[in-house]
């Protein structure tokens, strides 16, 4: 029996997680902050960062022999952060991490350049986003040219990390969950597009090898495999042991919807990106602009002073609000594809002018939104049966009583756990038993899956239902074509 370590390095803190190779019991744990103020808020540059700070900040979490006895570790890492290198190894400039407002531009710029949203899609699966590393590269070449030049080699987070770990080796490598996320590589192809880097960047670079889920990166002077790594999103699913007919929703400031699918989806609408997972297997996301903020800027109209609070307002209504009808899409969103649009509340009748009614519709409509997204994906033939909940907000009464029967399926919420740093500790495992001979390189170790609430739809789905028609009648008609699923 041995144990092995998963090192999750989050856009604020890193989280190691050691855990027994057979069963994925977590044995124990450690944490450090990033020594770096928080990224700034205001979106006028990319956030930058020195990746020394994630190096420094490993070093602490893993003190006090955490490490101690693990034969192999697993990286997770925060994806769309560029690490820029010059020909001899060394950073350009800090690493470009988070979202960026200015490189809204940028975006609109490559979608152009390439020919439109459809000709990116079909390219690499995705249409870019001011997040992506693609976008931050034409942003790059647009702000500061000379820098741009110097980039001879291209790494994300989690790909520079692992290369540190090894000593900095000739080979640099990376993973098809990773890859998948750039902007420059294909789930549906297996390959990089460097006519993409040129677009952006203004000329080629070097590009990690893509490595498949379970070959081992290297091995450290000390004889400590590492294997391939990936994003904290294909981390987290992993670690969550999502597989075929099951999705994942998270509900953030604003949501996502993700699901384990055989194939890649090209969708020319850009509604989904198609990202590979930790495993072989592919991971169709499609997001919304509109979750969580939906809630809080609900409380703040009502005076309710937090979010359980309002939970215990909403469950004082009944399904369907009274009629109220919240469209939750006070960011403008993304799915259906109104940027320029403003949320819409309808159904007003002087018996539902109440507080609980409103609250009870602010929760309908966030929900009802990600059931959009979860029939976008399934319109493409992807199948859901069991959807996994995440976020602080799974744990309100108010999403419990109504996700299952307006998602029209089982229900699960996890415990809180550290999902990424889990499934980088399964990636090492999986790693680690096939350069050993007892693990097949196809098949991942089985591990005990995550302690969760399990939620049926049971007799309020026809309710449910009715209530998902009444969201979807008042979307029809006050944007009327606007969402194909």
């Amino acid at each position: 029996m041995g144990i092995v370590a998963g090192l999750d390095s989050a856009p604020d803190f890193t989280r190691i997680v050691v855990c027994d190779t057979d069963t994925g019991a977590v044995l124990r744990q450690g944490y450090a902050p990033h020594p770096v103020e928080s990224p700034d808020g205001g979106g006028t540059r990319p956030s930058d960062v020195d990746p020394q700070a994630w190096l420094l900040s490993l070093g602490e979490a893993a003190g006090g022999g955490l490490l101690e006895g693990v034969q192999a570790i697993g990286v997770s890492a925060q994806q769309n952060a560029v690490v820029p290198l010059d020909a001899q190894g060394n950073t350009v400039r800090p690493a470009m991490v988070g979202g960026d407002k200015r490189a809204q531009v940028a975006a609109a710029d490559l979608i152009d350049a390439l020919g439109g949203r459809e000709a990116w899609a079909q390219a690499v699966g995705c249409v870019p986003q001011a997040a992506q590393p693609v976008t931050k590269l034409r942003w790059l070449a647009k702000t500061e040219p000379e820098n741009a030049v110097r980039a001879a080699v291209l790494m994300q987070a989690h790909d520079w990390l692992v290369w540190q770990l090894l000593g900095r080796p000739v080979r640099r490598t990376t993973d098809r969950g990773g890859a998948s996320g750039t902007g420059y590589w294909s789930a549906a192809t297996g390959t990089y597009r460097g006519d993409l880097v040129e677009l952006a960047l203004g000329h080629q670079a070097m590009l990690p090898e893509v490595i498949g889920p379970a070959e081992a990166a290297g091995t450290t002077p000390e004889g400590l495999l590492i294997s391939a790594g990936t994003g904290e999103t294909m981390a987290a699913a992993f670690g969550l042991g999502i597989g075929l007919g099951d999705a994942v929703v998270s509900l953030g400031a604003s949501g996502s919807v993700m699901a384990v699918h055989p194939e890649a989806l090209v969708d020319s609408s850009g509604m989904i990106t198609s990202l590979a997972d930790a495993t072989g297997m592919h991971l169709p996301v499609v997001t919304t602009l509109n979750a969580v903020r939906t809630l809080r800027g609900t409380a703040e109209l009502l005076g309710v002073p937090d979010l359980e609070s309002l939970s215990d307002l909403a469950m004082k209504s009944t399904p369907g609000a009274h009629g109220l009808v919240l469209l939750p899409y006070l960011e403008g969103e993304r799915t259906p594809n109104l940027p320029h649009t403003a949320g819409t509340l309808a159904g007003l009748r002087r018996e539902s002018m109440k507080p609980e009614h409103l609250a009870r519709a602010a929760f309908e409509g966030m929900l009802c939104g990600l059931a959009d997204a979860l029939d976008v994906l399934r319109g493409r033939g992807v199948e859901v049966r069991r959807i996994f909940l995440l976020g602080a907000v799974a744990e309100l009464s108010a999403v419990q009583a109504a996700a299952p029967a307006l998602f029209g399926a089982q229900v699960v919420v996890p415990q809180p756990a550290d999902y990424a740093a889990i499934g980088a500790a399964r990636q090492a495992a999986w790693a680690l038993g096939v350069s050993q001979g007892t693990l097949d390189p196809r098949t991942p170790p089985v591990w005990q899956g995550a302690a969760a609430q399990v939620l049926e739809p049971g007799e309020e789905l026809a309710v449910g239902q009715a209530v998902r028609q009444q969201f979807v009648s008042v979307r029809d008609q006050t944007h009327p074509g606007a969402f194909r699923p």
